[in-house]
Parts: C-alpha cells; sequence; structure tokens
C-alpha cells in the first residue's frame, strides 16, 4: 500500500470509511508532497502556532511551496539543481544561472551569494547559496518565502531542521522503531509508530523540563521583559540625577529655567514612565 501503482491488495471494503484506519490508508496512496498541505492545515487547525515550514531539497518542490504559502505560512527549504525555473528580470533561468546572477556576499563566512527572484508560479523569494562542507568547490542553495530576512537568520532557521533528523536516529535506535515490534496489520503497524512517537514526546517533555529554562514558558519570557524593563529604568533615572547634578553647579538663572522644562517634560510622561523617575524629580 506504498503507493498506488505498487499497491498490492489495495483498501479492503469491509473497513469503516469514517474510522481513522481507512483514513491513513488512503494517505498511504498519496506522495509525501501531496500529503503536507493537509498535515499543515491538520496542525494548525489542533492549535500549533508556526511561522515557518523547513524541509529538504526532496520537498521544495514550487506547487508545494505556493500551496503552502497560500495557507499563511513561509517556506525555507533546500533546493535541487533541477529543472525549476526562476524569473530575473523578465528572463527564465536555472539555479545554476541564478548562481552566477546572484551578487557576492562580503565578510560572510560560508555564505557565497544571494538573490531575490520568483519562481515560475509567481511566488517571490530569497536564494542563499552557501558553500558545500563536504565538497569545498560547491554551493548548496537555501530558499525562503519570506523575504525580509537577512542571509544569516535564513540560515540560522534552516538549521532547526536538524532536529527532525535527531528524531529519526532517536526513534529508530534508541526506540527501537523497526525491530521492536513485527506484524502484518496495517492498523498495528500504525498504532506501533504512534506509540514510539509518544514516547518520543514524553521523553522530550521531560527533558525539557530537567534541562531547558524555556520551560518556564510565560514566566521566562516576562522575567526577560521585566530585565528590559529594570535596565530602561535605571537609565533613566541615571539621566535625571545627571541632571540634578549639573543644575547643582548652574547658577540660580539657569536651574529655574532647566527645572521648569524639566517639570512640564515630567508633566507630559504617561504615569507608567513617571513611576520610575525618582521622588524628588516628580516633586520639584
Amino acid at each position: 500500500m506504498s503507493s498506488k501503482k505498487s499497491q498490492i491488495n489495495g483498501i479492503s471494503e469491509n473497513i469503516d470509511k469514517r474510522s481513522s484506519g481507512y483514513k491513513r490508508r488512503k494517505e498511504a496512496l498519496q506522495t509525501a508532497p501531496e500529503q503536507i498541505p493537509g498535515m499543515i492545515a491538520r496542525a494548525m487547525n489542533s492549535g500549533i502556532d508556526a511561522s515557518y515550514v523547513l524541509m529538504d531539497s526532496w520537498f521544495t518542490q514550487q506547487p508545494l511551496i505556493k500551496e503552502i504559502t497560500e495557507q499563511g505560512l513561509d517556506v525555507i527549504g533546500m533546493v535541487k539543481k533541477l529543472k525549476q525555473r526562476y524569473f530575473v528580470d523578465g528572463k527564465r533561468v536555472s539555479l545554476d544561472e541564478l548562481y552566477r546572477l546572484a551578487k557576492p556576499t562580503s565578510g560572510k563566512k560560508g555564505i557565497l551569494r544571494s538573490i531575490h527572484t520568483t519562481q515560475a508560479n509567481g511566488v517571490p523569494i530569497k536564494v542563499v547559496f552557501v558553500r558545500n562542507r563536504n565538497k569545498k568547490s560547491d554551493w548548496l542553495a537555501i530558499l525562503s518565502t519570506d523575504c525580509t530576512l537577512s542571509d544569516q537568520e535564513i540560515i540560522r532557521i534552516y538549521g532547526m531542521r536538524w532536529d527532525i533528523e535527531v528524531f529519526f536516529k532517536t526513534t529508530k535506535s534508541l526506540l527501537k522503531l523497526q525491530k521492536e515490534f513485527q506484524s502484518r496489520s496495517y492498523d498495528a503497524l500504525i498504532s506501533h509508530t504512534t506509540i514510539v512517537f509518544a514516547r518520543y514526546i514524553v521523553l522530550s517533555w521531560q527533558n525539557r523540563c530537567s534541562v531547558d529554562d524555556r520551560t518556564l514558558s510565560g514566566m521566562f519570557y516576562e522575567l526577560c521583559d521585566e530585565i528590559d524593563d529594570l535596565d530602561w529604568a535605571v537609565a533613566l533615572q541615571q539621566l535625571v540625577e545627571i541632571l540634578e547634578d549639573t543644575l547643582d553647579k548652574s547658577n540660580k538663572k539657569i536651574q529655574q529655567l532647566i527645572k521648569s522644562q524639566l517639570q512640564q517634560w515630567i508633566a507630559g510622561l504617561p504615569n507608567y514612565i513617571k513611576v520610575y523617575l525618582p521622588v524628588s524629580v516628580c516633586e520639584s
């Protein structure tokens, strides 16, 4: 049942079409790119919030990229040197030609070139060319449909995709996805895979609770915001104190002028800013 062409028995007519088993069987007859939009839609409907879909070169096909962007998400992924074409100044060019047209970058380690272009289906993208670590004379191309990102940011975000490789390695090697269970039942295979993935989720959650400060969730970010506010408040107080020291060293006429201007400025500030000012200034 791996595809429509290679299926042996097909879907049994006795299976209830309302069941999850029937849905999984229907999905098994689709190609991986065909399944992705539906998977993304289910994830978004379940409450998962995301900004980017990261993918390797197997999935960065122009029709799929367009379909994902129409769902409101941006795509960042590696691009193969295929027959896909890109528009530059009204001309259709290949990826190799796009590399030659791209502007070389300087001072960015590993980043060779980048260029803004448009896919043949009209989706605007930015392509960043980086050096291939395995073959120094060659390059790799990473595209992003979010053209506002810098070259470094595109590479940084794409690097997060490595987590999926860790996931596959862990489930196969440590959680025994392939060897723990043997069955000819399609439903049993799906159930076993689901159980293994659930184990990984629990272990990842436990690991995050143990070693990752981000587990504090909202408290972590609120603390960061509070620290930023504190730095800002300290800077504001220091500024006012400098003004007060300057006033003490000035003659009375200048003191009165500066105090008058300072009081007018403070009076026009919102209350949430006034609370950070020294009491003596607010009362003067």
